[in-house]
């Protein structure tokens, strides 16, 4: 199990900078790509290493259930996701997920107390990395580096598919993005770590559709998502959707 830090303490790892979002520089990128950070970054914006995030929403663990957290994306080191939910209305059950420096764990305790699950291992981290890549799209900043590949393709006179492939906590992201022709995001996919079915660990389609967007600080993200398993197909509507999330 990896050491828990506080959000604090992640938020405050990151590294400065005094680089700022120049559409000058994205002049060797596809079109699409260009049309995406465009729209995300505004020009002269700093670039940043991390995200803080407030969010509620429901999650799916038998039944649909209410939560409020807290979240801290630092690129350098990873994420950690702090909630409170509630079962059967009334009776909260509070922990973590994270993924730090290469170590993933989630810890939850009802009444803050009695632990109800505990995870770690091998596994857990492969899955919380493919959770951190997919939040990515929480902090587009990461999209600036040259670190980045990137192929596109159209796909209608509206909408248009875009890959990115990168690298964060030792692990390649093969990450896909549906947008309009403004830039703005309307689904992320990629092929994520996990056992859905409750048998062996493999790597299964996850992904969400990502309905609402803001601005902030000149950074444009989404803020209103539904996320899960077997995305792309009809299974996500009917079993893989478990996780909605409004930003605060």
């Amino acid at each position: 199990m990896t050491k828990l830090i506080s959000l604090n303490a992640l938020w405050d790892s990151a590294t400065p900078t005094e680089l700022v979002f120049s559409p000058d520089k994205l002049a060797h990128l596809p079109e699409l790509a260009k049309r995406y950070l465009e729209h995300a970054i505004a020009p002269g914006t700093k670039i940043a290493s991390a995200v803080r995030l407030k969010m509620h929403g429901e999650i799916k663990l038998k039944n649909w259930i209410p939560f409020t957290a807290e979240q801290v994306i630092c690129w350098e080191h990873g994420l950690i996701w702090s909630a409170t939910a509630w079962m059967n209305g009334f009776l909260p059950i509070v922990g973590s997920d994270c993924i730090i420096d290469g170590i993933g764990g989630m810890q939850w305790k009802l009444l803050g107390l009695f632990p109800v699950m505990t995870a770690s291992g091998t596994d857990l981290t492969r899955s919380a990395i493919g959770r951190l890549q997919t939040e990515s799209v929480w902090l587009p900043s990461v999209f600036y580096g040259d670190d980045v590949s990137w192929t596109s393709t159209e796909l209608s006179d509206l909408d248009s598919n875009l890959h990115s492939s990168f690298v964060v906590q030792g692990d390649r992201a093969e990450l896909d993005f549906t947008m309009d022709r403004s830039g703005r995001l309307k689904t992320t996919k990629l092929p994520r770590w996990g056992n859905p079915e409750g048998a062996e660990f493999h790597y299964v389609d996850f992904g969400g559709i990502l309905e609402q967007e803001g601005t902030f600080g000149g950074y444009t993200i989404p803020t209103r998502l539904r996320v899960g398993w077997y995305f792309g197909s009809n299974r996500f509507e009917s079993e893989g959707e478990f996780f909605r999330a409004t930003l605060a």
